[in-house]
């Protein structure tokens, strides 16, 4: 188990190059970008690595200080939400252009926030020779430090400057046998209720009005020997409804939560008839960090049964995304606790299924017989060829094959792979990983 990730936030006036730079960070494109000014208003944040240290970078919106512009106001309060959450602030500059009284402004506000601050001077494309970047010494922050974020130029070294300013990372507790449990879910789907039910007592405050639980709470539990810790989490909405920046940063807090989480208790509404995309988005996000699964589909008191009610709304959430296939469903009730210590159980058993350890033999067994089912395709006239397999770690468990042409196998190749595993393995409520890596050509399979 991971402790939680620093959050570096991004702030800036508008048209300094926020989103551009974001996007180098991050090594891939998701934050928009445009030559127009105010392109970013609702934040962006995404995990980002270097050196081996992982960190939250969050994209903000162009601060316009003293501006009484509504959508200006609304920008700048989640601007300086973002500096209130966040472990370490890049005042991102514009060195083609010099200081600008805003920038001078910002270095204001942000001072008196007490936070550390490092001023980045972007689009000096022609660093080292050119030196205007100096002038940012004006703004009283300290050193100014050049980058070309469309270019990429000095972006490692800006990096390892930021890796240095983080709090140091936490000490490794994978020896804590402690099950950490994130429940999750949109806003109203009962998740403090389902909590509270599963105590026994009012540990959550329950309201009727969504969005009661803006952080994060950690309540303990001891089961059948097993130390718990529940967190119940702010309800996550689609980012087009994360309108404040409270709510925002809840979601925030959120993916921070999965990232140390082991299992998410994933609730979702059952008198809505099936699973909503946003639901999916939810789910999704606890898979790709590696937690383990279970849905738990609250408010089953207030349906209709019939013979097949669950099987269909399994059947329904399955056809939507097949990975929950492997992915268990309860269905309780919050209010009258109808299985809500089913989940209990649940969570032992998927725990148990994403710590599981494969000796190697097997998984070269099983790597041979579906390669004899099913051999790669070739790539090119050349056939790819699987050598060798193992298993070198869990939470989530993760395999290493190694193939003569890792980079041509294609993404449908290590589907059917992962589904074999699964067939003979079964890792329940658990995503796994497989890995590929080149080999020689005397490691043969078996």
């Amino acid at each position: 188990m991971t402790g939680k990730l620093p959050i570096v936030a991004v702030v800036g006036r508008p048209n300094v190059g926020k989103s551009t730079f974001f996007n180098r960070v991050v090594g891939r494109k998701l934050a928009i970008v445009d030559d127009q000014p105010g392109v970013t208003r609702d934040r962006n944040f995404a995990k980002a690595d270097w050196a081996g240290r992982q960190f939250f970078i969050v994209d903000t919106g162009g601060v316009i200080e003293g501006s009484d512009e509504p959508m200006d106001r609304l920008v700048r309060e989640q601007a300086m939400a973002a500096v209130s959450e966040a472990d370490l602030i890049l005042l991102l500059v514009d060195g083609k252009l010099g200081p600008h009284p805003l920038d001078e402004r910002l270095a204001d506000l942000l001072r008196v926030k007490r936070r550390p601050v490092l001023v980045i001077v972007n689009k000096v494309d022609n660093y080292p020779t050119d030196t205007s970047w100096n002038d940012f010494w004006s703004l009283g922050m300290g050193e100014p430090i050049p980058v070309s974020s469309a270019s990429g130029k000095a972006m490692g070294d800006l990096l390892d400057k930021i890796i240095a300013a983080l709090p140091e990372a936490p000490e490794d507790t994978d020896d804590d046998d402690t099950i950490r449990i994130a429940v999750i879910g949109r806003p109203n789907v009962g998740k403090s209720s389902f909590v509270n039910k599963m105590f026994g007592e009012e540990r959550m405050v329950v309201s009727d009005v969504p969005g009661t639980t803006r952080d994060s709470v950690d309540t303990p539990l001891t089961y059948h020997g097993h130390d718990l810790v529940f967190v119940d989490t702010a309800g996550l909405r689609r980012q087009s409804k994360v309108k404040d920046s409270l709510e925002y940063y809840s979601a925030l807090r959120t993916a921070r939560v999965l990232q140390e989480a082991d299992i998410a208790l994933a609730l979702v509404d059952a008198t809505e008839g099936s699973i909503a995309i946003q639901d999916l988005r939810v789910i999704e996000m606890a898979w790709e960090a590696g937690c383990g699964v279970v849905i738990v589909v609250n408010k089953w008191d207030l349906m209709e049964k019939e013979t097949m009610t669950a099987p269909h709304f399994e059947k329904a959430a399955r056809d939507r995304a097949p990975f929950l296939n492997w992915v268990p469903f309860l269905f309780t009730s919050a209010k009258t606790g109808q299985r809500v210590h089913k989940a209990l159980d649940l969570v032992l058993e998927v725990q148990e299924q994403r710590t599981r350890r494969i000796d190697t033999h097997e998984v070269n067994e099983a790597l041979e017989e579906l390669n004899k089912r099913q051999p790669p395709p070739h790539s090119r006239g050349r056939a790819i060829k699987l050598r060798y397999g193992t298993q070198v770690s869990v939470d989530p468990p993760t395999f290493v094959l190694f193939s003569n042409l890792p980079r041509e196998l294609p993404d449908h190749y290590v589907r059917y792979l992962m589904n074999g595993f699964r067939e003979r393995w079964g890792f329940m409520g658990s995503p796994i990983r497989i890995q590929l890596r080149a080999s020689a050509a005397s490691n043969r399979i078996g």
